[in-house]
């Protein structure tokens, strides 16, 4: 049983938030008087904030049931369009376009092009469950996606249901190949010639929707040190936001207990507008909502395996009781793959337990032994971030990966070392900036990613190495 601490110092149980939400729906028509909160019925001592009473247990379990949509709902752009920057970063080596689909109204036609270059689609809900796309791998067509409602077929175009009318559809292409070949030109003309438009529009001009192509700064809204910065300081208004969100036309259908859980929310704390102007019942409803932000980090951010990474193999297709480990990947990794196309392994620390911190003149060194590569049918990348963002570190050369396609990356007898330093005459003598990760000068945090993880990776025995501390 994993448990999580929360502000005030008691336990939560990870699977247990909604379930014991439920155990006190009975109790709500004692607590509401005429569809508003009493505020001369409250269990608790003297409604002092964090104590465990309705309004704060109610404002734990909403913000870590539905903070994903938080992010979902603000992140979400026009429907039906397909989206790339201008530039790609080479964290993920890949060329990228990604459209927010809406199906309520009519079809979408999407568009395929052949081509050589290895390419994953990705699709999932607003909560970030993955589901299968429907369509075949690495094969190129036309295809109608249709909601879960329409009960036609779209006449000579393969028809694929999508699950829910609301979702997110992503297409990375490789711009190298396994073995390292450079396939950019192929990758860009990939996306050229990849469209998606409603089925009017289609009918109309098949050749139309193709992706706009927009400056990469669109996509680099800090929404993680956004929402981090409205809980710490307007509690009360982020559950607002996340009120709005829950209420949005594109959040999926929800369970019995998640129904109950919304419902009795909209009651105490009013349909878009906080009606409890008692200072004590505010102070609850914030300090829940600071309590379950503050258990939803410590829940992703004490899940470390051996030598201090952090990885879940359920990402994507999260258990009705694994609310936390949903909301913790929605803080730090958006748009996350599962488990059989990608894995990712998170780490903080340095093989000693010691927070990584850029001020060490000398910086760390990540070595993979002879055979101790993650196995990938794709690639393996490792990267540095900033703590508050979770963005990549800036630097003059534009440096922020080592990976396996890597180009002239050293080796040593089957070993790959990357080292980590603010600059790169920092790097011992000989070492090929290559294999330099330029590094912050304060805290940071280094991911390590696998695409199209096979063997070790896949049954989850592969454990990175640690990465330590030059001296």
């Amino acid at each position: 049983m994993k448990q999580g601490k929360i502000a005030n110092g008691r336990t939560v149980h990870r699977y247990s938030l909604i379930g014991r939400f439920v155990l006190v729906i009975a109790l709500a028509a004692t607590f509401l008087v005429g569809g508003q909160f009493s505020a001369g019925a409250r269990q608790g001592p003297k409604n002092k904030p964090g104590s465990d009473d309705l309004i704060y247990d109610t404002a734990v379990a909403y913000l870590v049931e539905f903070y994903p949509l938080w992010f979902t709902y603000h992140q979400g752009a026009t429907f039906n369009r397909l989206i790339g920057p201008d530039k790609v970063t080479s964290v993920y080596q890949a060329v990228v376009a990604s459209a927010t689909l809406n199906l309520t109204t009519e079809p979408v036609v999407l568009t395929i092009p052949p081509t050589t270059n290895t390419y994953s689609i990705l699709t999932l809900d607003p909560y970030g469950d993955v589901y299968d796309s429907g369509i075949p791998a690495q094969t190129p067509g036309t295809y109608a996606i249709v909601g879960p409602d329409y009960n036609a077929t779209v006449p000579g175009i393969t028809t694929i249901t999508n699950p829910v009318n609301y979702s997110s559809l992503l297409f990375r292409v490789d711009k190298y190949s396994a073995s390292g070949v450079n396939q950019s030109n192929g990758a860009v003309a990939f996306r050229a010639a990849l469209k998606l438009a409603e089925l009017s529009l289609y009918t109309n001009n098949p050749s139309t929707g193709a992706a706009s192509i927009v400056p990469e700064i669109i996509f680099a809204v800090p929404y993680k040190r956004i929402a981090d910065s409205l809980i710490a300081t307007n509690p009360v208004g982020f559950l607002r936001q996340l009120q709005v969100a829950v209420a949005a036309p594109n959040t999926p259908p929800m369970s019995s207990e998640a129904q109950k859980l919304s419902d009795i929310f909209d009651d105490l704390f009013g349909n878009g507008i906080f009606r409890a102007r008692d200072k004590k019942i505010r102070a609850q409803f914030a300090a829940g909502a600071q309590a379950a932000h503050e258990s939803i980090l410590d829940n992703y951010l004490s899940h470390r395996g051996p030598n201090g990474w952090i990885h879940f193999t359920n990402m994507g297709s999260w258990t009705p009781d694994e609310a936390l480990d949903r909301s913790g990947i929605s803080e730090f990794i958006q748009y996350g793959n599962d488990i059989s196309a990608a894995a990712y392994y998170h780490t903080f620390v340095d093989g000693q337990g010691r927070a990584l911190n850029g001020n060490n003149p000398h910086g760390y060194v990540l070595t993979f032994p002879p055979g101790g590569q993650p196995e990938a049918k794709r690639f393996w990348s490792v990267t540095a971030y900033t703590p508050e963002d979770v963005e990549l570190v800036p630097n003059p050369k534009e440096k922020y990966v080592v990976a396996s396609y890597t180009p002239n990356v050293q080796t040593n007898s089957g070993s790959i070392s990357i080292y980590m330093t603010r600059d790169a005459k920092d790097l011992p003598a000989g070492v090929l900036e290559a294999n330099w990760l330029p590094i912050p000068p304060g805290p940071f945090n280094i991911m390590l990613r696998v695409y199209g993880p096979e063997g070790s990776v896949t049954n989850n025995t592969y454990i990175p190495p640690a990465i330590n501390r030059r001296k």
